[in-house]
């Protein structure tokens, strides 16, 4: 695309920032289609595996983004706040937003419409028994979903969706009967560290991962993944997961790659429920992508 039209269609931040960068963690702890089927009780090196996200890695995750002062986004589910509520708490209690991430990792295009209203309310009682908030955001824990989600979210007051694929700017999506639409912040896949970082013997996934990327390479590639965003005056955010990159030894590709952010100058770090905010006071009229690229 020439540079012209670049220009033309990258949004403007606020405060004049070149680009907007919704730091991102999906807080799964040891949830998941192990959780989900029972077997998790049967594999305790699985169990221990997810554990380490909240029990020990998220505290130092909240360290260095204090340090650096940048806001994040944590997606948890919901039973990972039920069992580590203190360690939930401080996220909120440290200025961050948490958003919904079903009750136990469930696959929500698996689910019919009653069956994911069920996973929302349950999720929104713990939400508000343990932490006192009602979120307004959502990642879908599967990566995909059916035709009823937007509805369902909607009807369960959530507000924007950090789930699909269909744009590197955020973008509206419309549904059948709501007089307003829901803000999407979609995610990259280059932008999840399970792609580089992730191993797990068993249950094998992501499948066929049996091996760790170089830490070199892993920075090189979200560096420039980043640069061509802020370049284009876009939005960036991430799927990175405290379990697997909040590690002492890979940390530190987190901390560099902020600090390569902030000197590069004219970034907007937000949560994603501001940028959601933000996007629909500014951007009522953005194209959406077509209804088929919105559901990827």
């Amino acid at each position: 695309m020439p540079a012209t039209d670049i220009q033309q269609t990258a949004p403007r931040w606020p405060q004049g920032n070149r680009s907007c960068v919704a730091l991102a963690f999906d807080l799964d702890g040891p949830t998941g289609d192990a959780m989900l089927d029972g077997s998790i009780w049967r594999n305790p090196s699985y169990f221990t595996l997810g554990s380490y996200g909240p029990w020990r890695a998220l505290g130092r995750l909240l360290d260095m983004l204090g340090d650096r002062k940048v806001p994040a986004t944590f997606f948890v589910p919901a039973w990972v706040v039920e069992n580590w509520p203190e360690q939930c708490a401080a996220i909120v209690a440290r200025g961050h937003e948490i958003g919904y991430h079903g009750y136990k990792h469930e696959a929500f295009w698996t689910l019919d419409a009653d069956g994911q209203r069920a996973v929302m309310e349950r999720s929104a009682r713990v939400f508000d028994e343990y932490l006192g908030i009602r979120p307004v955001g959502f990642r879908t824990p599967s990566g995909d979903w059916g035709p009823d989600t937007i509805r369902v979210l909607m009807e369960a007051g959530v507000r924007y969706s950090s789930s699909m694929r269909g744009d590197d700017r955020p973008y509206l999506l419309h549904t059948a009967g709501m007089a307003e639409p829901m803000v999407e912040i979609p995610g990259r896949w280059e932008m999840d560290d399970y792609a580089s970082l992730a191993y797990h013997r068993n249950p094998n996934f992501p499948a066929s991962l049996d091996r760790i990327a170089s830490y070199d390479t892993t920075l090189d590639n979200w560096r420039r993944e980043f640069d061509g965003s802020h370049r284009d005056g876009l939005c960036l955010t991430t799927l990175f997961h405290p379990k697997v990159s909040g590690k002492p030894g890979r940390i530190a590709l987190l901390e560099s790659l902020i600090d390569h952010m902030h000197e590069q100058g004219g970034v907007w770090f937000a949560t994603c429920r501001d940028v959601a905010q933000w996007w629909r006071m500014n951007n009522a009229d953005h194209a959406s992508p077509t209804s088929q690229e919105a559901s990827r």
